[in-house]
């Protein structure tokens, strides 16, 4: 019973903070009801994965359960823990529900489960409108109702052998040790990434989803149950060495809107995993993001790093290694920041797919998240804001948040408009400087209306262009920006009717460091300061600052948008892996997992729970991704197995972290270092143009307190017209970033949004 030998750590989690209806009363020893699949008050589907805990003086089948007053005894079987009963409790109404357990001469336990519909919403508010399905572009055919459902398809795959890979395991020795060793040799010298990729290659590319090789290109073929073993199948080797076929068995369907996939290894004709059954994957399951950013209202065409194409399977990254080691992988259409970059979208469609996942395979010993770019902010937001649902993340060009990524390419538009504006003669170098970035060509490409700054710039590819916002013609039409995508979190302002904006650039100095440096004259400051305009509620540019929302801001700090890292973030272990991409036009720069780990470090006053892997151009990152699921298995599999008292959960995180899993950098040749100071040798850590402002590398003040202008701040002394010329610009004050940001204060977890703007805090958190 692999998913039910320990429960996961996940599932601690969670019976560690359930409701004040989930705990049994003072008094004598009694029976105990906890929900293993998901918490009491966010089930749903109409079922639950419950367990029973019976007091040894108590005989296991004398015990009853009754839902709503109905006997649901039946549904229970001894569990593989001792003097334990679960069950799958089916046939749950929408909305509250009285589940008891009792024994002769035992008090009896009681637990309110909370039920909401498979379409959703649970925690999320309200469905956003207007919304299209898209189930035929995976295969699914049309849907049958507007929640897009379809019904749910379980197909089979295997993988080719061919002449160089007649087993597809991983080499011995080669996938451990998996922290870096000395330099020259050992696990992560280019000869053992090179042999593993060899042996276990995974089609794809990137983290966004999308449809990857073609299909002969792919090593995956469907495979008929009721047919003859095909001649070419291939084997494999899971983490619990045994070897198997290389046969997958992938689910498909809809829940909360979002098409899900489930994949795993798994022979017909032999027992399929359940929560009391051992099946054919590890008791791992591997969650997948997918990249980008841009408002919804669609379901999707693309399902995290996982291809779902109708006639055969594929997985970006590190699938493949992963179902070959024998992890189940998971991940829903609305876990693509393309799709929909609203991480709270993304939460309650992974808890929910969790959940389906955990009643019908067994609770996973622990939930690993994986993803890209914008499947990187998913994992941060939800590991930190919903804590439990992922025990480790494995980000990669990595960003904390949603905003912590949207700013600088506000602050690059707002820049690109200042300088093709000025009369005055600037550099590239110069415009870079002020930037912060290691090129101006960052700037130049991603800092031309970037899709979440703007309400118009729908995905014209799902919405039809009569359903799009427009300020003359259709203003009541679906609004593509940031916040509106958002608007059950920031709700509206009831001056606009739209969504509250938590967008902010007044009394930021562009340059103040660039000018301190002498690397731009003052004139070219006063300049670029005074041509330093925003945006207005629609995203279009204008010559005046934008001007945050006051509850905005107090929304983005309180629900967690702004990720301050202190929550379940700086309880879980993270492996940050970045392709190394600054001085290009690419996005995705290395300064991102720094303002990350300036958080982990204002929060614990350390960042021991967060490993940095960064990688050279054109290094093959699927490889050494294999390496970094690899370190985290091991990571979690020492905290599972570690039963000893701890003073916190980040001390059992650090205790238990691999003695050899370090900050590390690769050379194009694999070449492993440690050495800080030569990694940021060999891959500088540039800036943006808030921390060329004077923000600190947090990067958390969204609007700023403002002071009055002071002589001190400026390296080169400045004459009184100077002076007065900052003051005509900055009449309201510049930016004190020694203050914190106007609005903040500490995040709260696991919040349901009931109402548009209205969060509540689920009990028992």
């Amino acid at each position: 019973m692999r998913g039910m030998r320990a429960l996961g750590l996940a599932a601690f989690a969670a019976i560690a903070t359930l409701p004040a209806s989930a705990q049994t009363p003072a008094g004598p020893p009694g029976l105990e009801l906890r929900t293993l699949s998901t918490r009491p008050d966010t089930v749903s589907g109409g079922e639950v994965l419950v367990q029973v805990a019976v007091p040894r003086a108590a005989a296991a089948d004398r015990v009853t359960v009754t839902l709503n007053g109905r006997d649901v005894r039946t549904a229970f079987r001894a569990g593989a823990q001792p003097q334990t009963l679960v069950g799958l409790v089916t046939g749950l109404n929408v909305g509250s529900n009285r589940l008891e357990a009792s024994a002769p001469g035992q008090r009896a336990a009681q637990l309110t489960l909370v039920n909401h519909p498979s379409a959703g919403p649970v925690i999320a508010g309200p469905h956003q409108t207007p919304f299209v399905c898209e189930t035929e572009s995976f295969g699914l055919g049309a849907a049958v109702d507007s929640n897009c459902t379809v019904k749910t398809r379980v197909e089979y795959f295997y993988r080719v052998r061919t002449p160089a890979t007649p087993m597809l395991e991983t080499p011995a020795g080669a996938a451990r040790p998996v922290a870096a060793p000395a330099p020259g040799g050992g696990a992560n010298s280019a000869a053992a990434l090179a042999a593993v990729d060899q042996a276990a290659p995974a089609a794809g590319g990137g983290g966004g989803g999308g449809a990857g090789n073609a299909q002969q290109q792919n090593p995956f073929r469907p495979f008929d149950p009721a047919g003859p073993r095909p001649a070419d199948l291939a084997q494999t080797t899971t983490t619990d060495g045994r070897t198997v076929p290389y046969i997958v068995r992938r689910e498909m369907g809809t829940i909360n809107r979002a098409v899900y996939v489930i994949a795993f290894l798994h022979e017909p004709g032999t027992p399929l995993a359940d929560p009391w059954t051992a099946g054919s994957w590890n008791g791992r399951l591997l969650y997948s993001f997918g990249g980008g950013c841009r408002a919804g209202y669609h379901q999707g065409r693309s399902i995290g790093g996982l291809t779902a194409n109708r006639h055969y399977l594929e997985e970006s990254q590190v699938g493949d290694y992963a179902i070959a080691r024998g992890y189940a992988i998971a991940g829903g259409s609305l876990n693509v920041f393309g799709t929909s970059c609203a991480d709270l979208i993304s939460a309650e469609t992974m808890m929910m797919v969790k959940e389906h996942f955990a009643e019908r395979f067994g609770v996973p010993r622990y939930t690993i998240g994986s993803g890209r770019s914008g499947g990187s902010m998913q994992q941060h937001m939800i590991a930190n804001n919903y804590p439990g649902l992922l025990d480790g993340i494995i980000p990669t060009a990595s960003y904390a948040d949603n905003l912590t990524f949207l700013e600088p390419l506000f602050d690059c538009e707002v820049l690109n408009q200042a300088f093709n504006s000025s009369s005055l003669a600037w550099t590239p170098e110069q415009k870079a400087a002020v930037a912060g970035h290691a090129s101006w060509a960052y700037c130049n490409r991603n800092g031309t209306g970037y899709p979440n700054l703007r309400a118009t710039n729908c995905d014209p590819d799902a919405l039809p262009a009569a359903s799009v916002y427009h300020p003359q013609t259709n203003r009541t039409g679906a609004r593509c920006t940031y916040q509106d995508n958002l608007v059950n979190v920031y709700g509206l302002d009831p001056r606009t009717g739209f969504a509250r904006r938590p967008f902010d650039n007044v009394g930021i100095q562009y340059g103040l460091r660039a000018l301190n440096e002498g690397r731009i004259t003052f004139e070219q400051f006063v300049d670029v300061n005074r041509r330093a305009g925003g945006h207005d509620i629609d995203g279009t540019l204008v010559p005046q600052r934008t001007i945050a929302d006051p509850e905005a801001l107090r929304i983005a700090y309180e629900t967690g948008r702004i990720n301050d890292a202190s929550r379940g973030l700086s309880m879980v272990p993270i492996i940050d892996v970045r392709p190394y991409t600054d001085g290009d036009d690419d996005v995705h720069d290395i300064v991102a997992n720094h303002i990350t780990r300036a958080r982990l470090v204002a929060a614990n006053g350390h960042a021991n729970n967060q490993v940095f892997r960064t990688y050279a151009p054109g290094t093959p990152i699927q490889a050494a991704q294999r390496y970094v699921l690899d370190a985290m298995d091991e990571w979690l599999s020492s905290m599972a197995r570690d039963t000893a008292p701890a003073a916190s959960a980040l001390d059992k995180v650090v205790r238990n972290k691999p003695s050899n899993l370090v900050d590390t950098c690769y050379l194009a040749s694999l070449e492993p270092v440690t050495d800080p100071s030569r990694c940021r040798a060999l891959f500088p850590v540039a800036a943006n143009p808030r921390l060329v402002a004077g923000e600190p590398m947090t990067h958390d003040r969204v609007k700023c307190e403002l002071k009055p202008i002071e002589r001190a701040d400026y390296k080169t002394p400045l004459s009184d017209a100077q002076l007065a010329a900052l003051r005509d610009i900055f009449a309201g004050g510049v930016c004190d970033y020694s203050r914190p940001g106007v609005g903040k204060r500490s995040p709260q977890t696991w919040l349901t949004y009931p109402r548009s703007g209205s969060a509540q805090q689920l009990a028992g958190r």
